[in-house]
């Protein structure tokens, strides 16, 4: 009895120190849990890999620092699925504090394939006008962007976009939302052009989007940390997302186990305060 007397007072900052030990273990020692893919992570994989190769894939940054543990590892996920499939990408964004999050994350990946700026991945970076951009993009990329890339080399010099002029030379949009922006590809850039699109989400947006899904204009959602941990593990590249899944299940249980330890003391706490009554 004393012992669950003795649990049940345990200072609070043991339960930290204990949490976060818990937290840190599967990142130091890379472990992971055999997960089975979500329908809807597997659906944009195979999407992602039933494309010709050389296909091109506009990749968009539509969040910022305060959702990169979700949507950062599901990006490098991504893209090293793409380089793998001998795939370009062409990097924008419509959140400006999300496009040097999005260049730090291709050009890593690039680097780990030896994929060559100009010729593999072009980054466009940031317009502002949302809307306008994605609609005029239908139009006229190259004007779009005032014919230049990021750091103002024209785009006439840059290899691989001598054929993409409009979204017709492109496979599809993948597009990386903490927000609005998503719904904005699929009723600007699908419903008037019919682009294929998909989109990678933080768990609180993914609800607002399968409306999309279940109407045909949403080729597939990969949402929140499951998500990229699952599109890591059909990509045969268990990474963050993996480990921070696993960091996450531990916390979970163990903050069950402290909430269920705690009960039972206080029952024994007042039980033996009402015989001693």
């Amino acid at each position: 009895m004393k012992f669950f007397e003795k649990l049940a007072k345990i200072d609070r900052r043991i339960i930290f120190v204990i949490l976060a030990i818990t937290i840190i273990s599967p990142f130091l020692f890379n472990l992971t849990f055999k997960l089975t893919p979500l329908e809807e992570s597997k659906r944009a994989f195979n999407f992602i890999n039933s494309l010709p190769e050389g296909s091109t894939v506009i990749i968009s940054i539509d969040y910022d620092a305060s959702s990169m543990p979700e949507l950062q590892p599901m990006l490098e996920a991504v893209l090293r699925h793409i380089f793998s499939r001998n795939l370009r990408v062409i990097l924008l964004g419509h959140w400006a504090a999300g496009v040097p999050l999005g260049q730090q994350a291709l050009e890593k990946i690039a680097s780990e394939y030896g994929k060559v700026y100009g010729e593999d991945f072009v980054v466009l970076g940031y317009r502002p006008g949302l809307q306008a951009v994605i609609i005029n993009m239908g139009k006229n990329i190259h004007a779009t962007f005032d014919n230049v890339d990021y750091e103002g080399t024209p785009l006439s010099k840059l290899p691989m976009m001598s054929n993409i002029k409009t979204y017709e030379d492109v496979a599809c949009v993948f597009g990386f939302e903490a927000g609005n922006v998503g719904e904005m590809w699929i009723q600007f850039a699908n419903a008037r052009y019919g682009v294929k699109v998909l989109l990678g989400c933080t768990g609180v947006v993914a609800p607002d989007l399968f409306q999309y899904r279940q109407s045909g204009q949403l080729v597939a959602i990969v949402s929140g940390l499951r998500g990229a941990a699952d599109y890591e593990r059909l990509a045969k590249h268990e990474a963050f997302a993996s480990y921070g899944m696993t960091a996450q299940t531990f916390a979970h249980v163990l903050i069950v186990a402290f909430i269920i330890i705690g009960n039972i003391g206080y029952i024994f706490t007042q039980s033996k305060k009402r015989r001693s009554s």
